[in-house]
């Protein structure tokens, strides 16, 4: 029965396809749920810091269903994905409605596509990996595979990682930095990869280019059968969900840093060096996405198994809620600086 309660993403691309069907105010219900009711109900909802006994760990972990949940993610997403430029390209919207379904289809792909995205790539298996791809692709955001995977869980917490918010930076500036920075990071692993086979780097042995391929492909595809305007409608979904990315990876790591042991090599990973949150609606629709200090601990460990540590740096609120402070820069600071501990202050 567990794993039922995380049936509850499904509301977010149900509440999108009925603002595509129903038009008008409609149109803003996924919004008002992602960043209205959640944040306001986890004010309420006393968070939850239990973990699960060896012997729930080890059922749950034998439990398919908590895998099928997410393999029905990308079908979902690619969907609703159809269903949008559909409408766009069909309907006569106003610019309110268009506004609306923009959003919500930027959630369904940010809060759902990426984040799955997210779990899938940290999976060993070749079909998860590929799906973990397909959703990228969808957000025309493939250098996070790279990067993410690559890069930042190996640079966490230092100057080298670029998606690691510093102390005192804000989330705008953050946005222009991480998504320069993490394209330029995932072809530069890419193209060392692909050297390292001893193959050009303009091959379609190397993988950035093989996904910034796969993009264009999805892109021309969609303005050959939906027109320009609807294009440009899902340009802007995509822009929108790799925001609320980059949101929710400024505030998981904000101003925690790892110290230089020596000169070529910094601390160990733990449950320190990322934020956690044990609100439990976040936690539900994020796929445990918020108990990222565990995830950063062990990154094979899969979702319903993440654990609470003690240790790691507490957000005041869940992901949703710190997400709309975030936005705000000096409620921001005032909230969650005085949480970062002196000597990690990055």
């Amino acid at each position: 029965m567990r794993a039922l309660l995380y049936i509850v993403v499904f509301s977010l691309p149900i509440l999108t396809w009925i603002g595509f069907n129903k038009g008008g105010w409609t149109t803003y219900f996924t919004i008002i749920l992602a960043f209205g009711l959640i944040p306001l109900l986890e004010l309420l909802i006393k968070p939850s810091s239990q973990n699960l006994s060896k012997e729930q760990a080890s059922s749950i972990a034998k439990n398919p269903l908590y895998d099928v949940l997410i393999y029905l993610v990308p079908f979902i997403v690619y969907g609703t994905l159809g269903y949008f430029l559909f409408s766009m390209k069909s309907s006569d919207h106003l610019w309110y409605e268009r506004l609306g379904m923009i959003l919500g289809m930027g959630i369904v792909m940010g809060a759902m596509g990426i984040n799955v995205a997210h779990e899938l790539g940290h999976r060993r298996s070749k079909g998860a990996q590929f799906l973990a791809k397909a959703l990228l692709t969808a957000s025309q955001y493939t250098q996070f595979f790279i990067d993410h995977n690559k890069g930042h869980h190996r640079n966490v917490g230092t100057p080298e990682d670029s998606a690691t918010a510093r102390y005192g930076e804000s989330l705008y500036h953050y946005w222009f930095r991480v998504i320069r920075t993490s394209y330029l990071s995932a072809w530069e692993i890419a193209n060392m990869e692909v050297k390292r086979k001893r193959k050009s780097v303009y091959s379609l042995s190397n993988e950035m280019l093989q996904m910034q391929l796969g993009q264009l492909v999805l892109l021309i595809a969609v303005l050959a059968v939906f027109g320009w305007e609807a294009t440009l409608y899902y340009v802007i979904a995509a822009v929108v969900s790799i925001i609320l990315l980059e949101t929710v990876e400024y505030v998981e790591h904000y101003g925690l840093s790892r110290k230089k042991v020596t000169e070529h090599r910094y601390e160990n990973v733990t449950p320190i060096h990322s934020w956690n949150s044990n609100h439990m609606l976040g936690r539900l629709f994020l796929f445990e996405l918020s108990r990222h200090s565990d995830h950063h601990y062990d990154p094979q460990k899969k979702y319903p198994v993440l654990n609470h540590w003690d240790e790691s740096p507490q957000l005041p609120t869940g992901y949703p809620g710190c997400m709309l402070m975030a936005t705000i820069p000096a409620l921001w600071f005032k909230k969650v600086n005085p949480l970062v501990p002196d000597d990690m202050r990055q």
